[in-house]
C-alpha cells in the first residue's frame, strides 16, 4: 500500500456511498473496515445455528436513502412497500392504518376513539407532514441551508409545530385519543431518550423518521438489509475503491495519515498510510479517541430483539388478520401515557415495568430471507424496544439484559391472545430463536459508544454557518458517517455529502 487520494476509516454503508462516488470520479480510494465485511451493520445474519434464515440483525427498514444515490450508483435494490402502516391493540380492538383503503382505516379510527376527529387531524397532521418531507428531503443532498430558508420552504405552520414548539406539545393538542397520540409520538423517540413534552430532540429524530426521500415510507429491503450494503459495496468496487476488511484503526493524524492493524493474514502487524483526505465513517466520540484527545460517548436507548417465529401470534381482535398487523409497525404499549410512564422510570434508572416496543415481520413482504425449507414454515420478527438507555445495563449487562427481555415480552403478551414465546421456532439444539441486543452490546460488538445508533444525538438539517455538515476542524479530516449533520439511519446521506464536500474543494479556482 502507498499513498491515496482519500482513506475512508469506516467500511459501513455510508463509507461505502463515499467510496464509490470518489472512485468515479477518478480518486484512488482506500476503505478500511474493522469488521470482517464491509457494510457495518447493515447487513444481514444468520443468527441461529441451523436456522436458514438471513435476518437483518442491527438496521431492518430503509426510509432515508435518496433514490437520487440509487440511481447514482447503479444500486439495482428492490425497496417493496408495506401495505399496512401500523397496527395498534387497544383492549379486544385496534387501530389499524391500512395504505390501500382509506375507508378501512377510518372505521377503524371510529371504533378505536369514539369519534371522527382524531382521524381528520390525523390526515391534516400527515399532510403537513408530507409537505415537509416533499421541501425538505432534497435539501439533504445539498450544502447546508440557513433556518431561515427552511423557513421559508416548510412554511410558517410547519416551522411553529415541527420545529420551534416540543412534538409531544403538538401532538396532544391536535390529537384527542391517547393511543392515537402515542402512534404518532414513536417516530420521536426511535433511538432516542428525550421526553417529547419538553426536548425539541424528539423533534429532530421525528423529522428524521418522517421525511426519507421525500415520502417518509419505511420500505423492506428485498433479501434483508445485507442486500443494500452488499449492492453499495458492489458499486465502490466497480469504481475502482480498494476495501480491506479486518483493519482496525488504531490512530489518525491530521495530516492525513491513518495507522491499522491487521492479523491472521500474510503481512498482519501494524500499518500506515497516507490520504490527501482523510473520510471517518466512524462515531465523532471514536474519531477523537483515534485523534488523541478527550472523547465523550452518547447514550442508546433501545432495545433490538430479533425473532424467527414458528407461526404468528393470535390477536385479540379476530377481525383483524395476524398477517396484515405484523406486516407493517405493531406498537406494543405504547399510548401516550404508556410512552411518559417508561420515560420516567427509565430516567431512574429502572428498567419500564410495562416497555413500549414494536415489531414488524420482514418476512411478510420478503419471504426471500427465509431458506427454502422455511418459506410458509416460519416467519421472521423483529421488535424495537423504546426507553432503554445504556445506563441501565452499566452495572450487570446480562442480568439487566435478561431482564428488559422478560418485561418486553410480558408487554408485548400483555397485547396479544396468547403468549408470544408459544410462537418461537427453535433451533436444532432446542435453543429458542431469540437475540436481544442492548446499547452496551452494541458498545462492546460493534464499536458504537454509548450503543447511539446514530453515533450521537440528531442534530437539526440546517445550520446557519453552510458547509455539508461533515467538516471537522481539521482540513484533510471529514466526517462521511451517521454522526455527521443530517446523518442517523441508513441513508447513504452522510457518505454523498462527504464525497460532494471534498470534490467541491478540488473544483474551486
Amino acid at each position: 500500500m502507498s499513498g491515496y487520494d482519500v482513506v475512508v476509516a469506516g467500511g459501513g454503508h455510508n463509507g461505502l456511498v463515499a467510496a464509490a462516488y470518489l472512485a468515479r470520479a477518478g480518486r484512488k480510494v482506500l476503505v478500511l473496515e474493522r469488521l470482517g465485511h464491509a457494510g457495518g451493520l447493515a447487513i444481514s445474519t444468520r443468527a441461529f445455528p441451523g436456522v436458514d434464515v438471513r435476518l437483518s440483525r442491527y438496521s431492518y427498514l430503509v426510509s432515508l436513502l435518496p433514490t437520487k444515490i440509487a440511481q447514482d450508483l447503479g444500486l439495482g435494490l428492490e425497496l417493496r412497500r408495506r401495505r399496512y402502516a401500523s397496527y395498534t391493540p387497544k383492549g379486544r380492538t385496534g387501530l389499524l392504518v391500512d395504505n390501500g383503503d382509506a375507508t378501512r382505516t377510518a372505521a377503524s379510527f371510529r371504533e378505536v376513539t369514539g369519534a371522527e376527529t382524531d382521524h381528520q387531524a390525523w390526515q391534516d397532521f400527515y399532510d403537513l407532514v408530507g409537505r415537509v418531507a416533499r421541501a425538505l428531503a432534497p435539501t439533504l443532498l445539498e450544502p447546508l441551508r440557513p433556518a431561515r430558508d427552511i423557513e421559508r420552504l416548510v412554511g410558517p405552520e410547519a416551522w411553529r409545530d415541527l420545529f420551534r414548539r416540543p412534538i409531544g406539545e403538538v401532538v396532544d393538542e391536535r390529537f384527542g385519543d391517547d393511543t392515537v397520540r402515542g402512534v404518532v409520538l414513536t417516530d420521536a423517540l426511535i433511538g432516542t431518550f428525550a421526553d417529547p413534552a419538553t426536548d425539541l430532540l424528539a423533534n429532530r429524530c421525528f423529522l428524521y423518521h418522517v421525511i426519507g426521500d421525500g415520502t417518509g415510507e419505511w420500505n423492506v429491503p428485498v433479501g434483508g438489509m445485507g442486500a443494500v450494503s452488499g449492492a453499495i459495496e458492489a458499486a465502490a468496487r466497480r469504481a475502482g475503491a480498494e476495501i480491506v476488511t479486518g483493519a482496525e484503526i488504531v490512530g489518525i493524524a491530521p495530516s492525513g495519515e491513518v495507522t491499522f492493524r491487521t492479523s491472521g493474514r500474510p503481512g498482519a502487524g501494524e500499518h500506515t498510510v497516507t490520504g490527501g483526505h482523510v473520510l471517518a465513517n466512524l462515531p465523532p466520540a471514536v474519531l477523537d479517541r483515534l485523534l488523541g484527545r478527550p472523547a465523550t460517548a452518547p447514550e442508546g436507548a433501545q432495545l433490538k430483539v430479533n425473532m424467527v417465529l414458528s407461526r404468528l401470534p393470535r390477536l385479540k381482535d379476530p377481525a383483524v388478520d395476524p398477517r396484515a398487523a405484523f406486516s407493517g409497525t405493531f406498537h406494543i404499549n405504547e399510548g401516550r401515557d404508556q410512552l411518559a410512564r417508561a420515560y420516567e422510570q427509565a430516567a431512574r434508572g429502572l428498567i419500564p415495568d410495562l416497555p413500549p416496543a414494536e415489531v414488524y415481520c420482514h418476512s411478510l413482504t420478503d419471504p426471500s430471507i427465509l431458506g427454502p425449507d422455511l418459506r410458509g414454515r416460519a416467519e421472521t420478527m423483529t421488535l424495537f424496544g423504546l426507553h432503554m438507555p445504556a445506563r441501565l445495563f452499566r452495572a450487570d449487562p446480562e442480568r439487566a439484559r435478561a431482564e428488559a427481555l422478560r418485561a418486553t415480552f410480558a408487554s408485548i403478551d400483555q397485547v396479544l391472545a396468547e403468549p408470544l414465546e408459544d410462537c418461537v421456532l427453535r433451533a436444532p439444539d432446542g435453543t429458542p430463536c431469540v437475540e436481544a441486543k442492548t446499547p452496551v452490546d452494541l458498545e462492546t460488538e460493534a464499536g458504537l459508544p454509548g450503543g447511539h445508533i446514530f453515533h450521537r444525538d440528531l442534530a437539526w438539517p440546517y445550520a446557519d454557518e453552510g458547509g455539508w455538515g461533515v467538516e471537522t476542524e481539521h482540513e484533510r479530516i471529514l466526517l462521511c458517517g451517521a454522526g455527521a449533520r443530517r446523518g442517523g439511519g441508513v441513508s447513504g446521506i452522510p457518505g454523498h455529502n462527504a464525497a460532494m464536500a471534498l470534490l467541491s474543494r478540488s473544483r474551486r479556482p
